[in-house]
């Protein structure tokens, strides 16, 4: 319609919807790591990596079902995103290519996954380097899923896409920096990984308790003068400064 208004065919487009263009998506949302540990410990034991996958190393569920043992560097303690796994219109899985060069990438899992991801691929993985982690999983994992977010009390809406929202937020709190959220990610625009730098409580204290603490350092107990790096005693006033 802005077109047939440029080639002037129309006089103006009847394409207007006030706000229509502002996303006003409802906030998602967000596990906590006890959580976590407690929706993969109600789900079968061949399951329980994938959850902690996906919060972990902000997976998608499609590359959580897209990785084979080959993806899996245990010595460096990555996992490698090559391809995806969803389910297509039919009801056949169809296997294909990250959506973008950003989405082809290596994540290091942190070490209290580690063990966990050792014992499900000497467990529950073929030894083929192109053994899927979790073989035919898409619907048992849904239904676990359901079951054990249910069982731990997140009956909130919680999906299983929130829990790669939960560990980005996470990541964003522990002061991860834009580039770093868009790499683990996997995004191409830093405009995807913005909305996962959510202020919390718990940062927000951690910061004004840090910035008191610069004021506390530079400045003297008894007179409030300011102290130069280094001080002993107060130049105002002669107070001994604290260690």
């Amino acid at each position: 319609m802005k077109t047939a208004v440029a080639d002037r065919l129309i006089l103006t487009s009847p394409c207007q919807v006030k706000g229509a263009a502002t996303e006003t998506a409802p906030e998602r949302p967000i596990a906590t790591e006890d959580e976590v540990e407690a929706i993969a410990g109600a789900m079968p034991e061949r399951l329980r990596i994938a959850p902690l996958l996906a919060a972990w190393c902000q997976l998608r569920l499609a590359e959580v079902l897209g990785l084979r043992r080959r993806d899996v560097d245990l010595n460096a303690g990555t996992v490698s995103v090559a391809e995806t796994l969803t389910k297509g219109m039919n009801g056949t899985m169809i296997e294909k290519a990250p959506k973008t060069a950003a989405g082809r990438r290596t994540v290091p899992v942190p070490s209290n996954v580690l063990p966990a991801l050792k014992h499900h691929l000497e467990t529950f993985v073929d030894q083929e380097p192109t053994a899927r982690l979790l073989a035919d999983a898409y619907r048992p994992l849904r239904t676990a899923w359901d079951n054990a977010r249910t069982k731990v009390g997140r009956t909130d809406g919680l999906r299983f896409h929130d829990l790669r929202h939960s560990g980005l937020t996470w990541a964003a709190a522990e002061g991860a920096t834009t580039a770093e959220l868009m790499h683990r990610a996997g995004h191409k625009s830093s405009a995807a990984a913005m909305k996962y730098q959510h202020a919390t409580v718990e940062r927000d204290r951690e910061i004004a308790d840090k910035l008191a603490a610069r004021v506390a350092k530079s400045q003297c107990g008894s007179c409030s003068a300011p102290l130069p790096d280094g001080a002993i005693f107060c130049s105002q006033c002669g107070t001994k400064v604290e260690a």
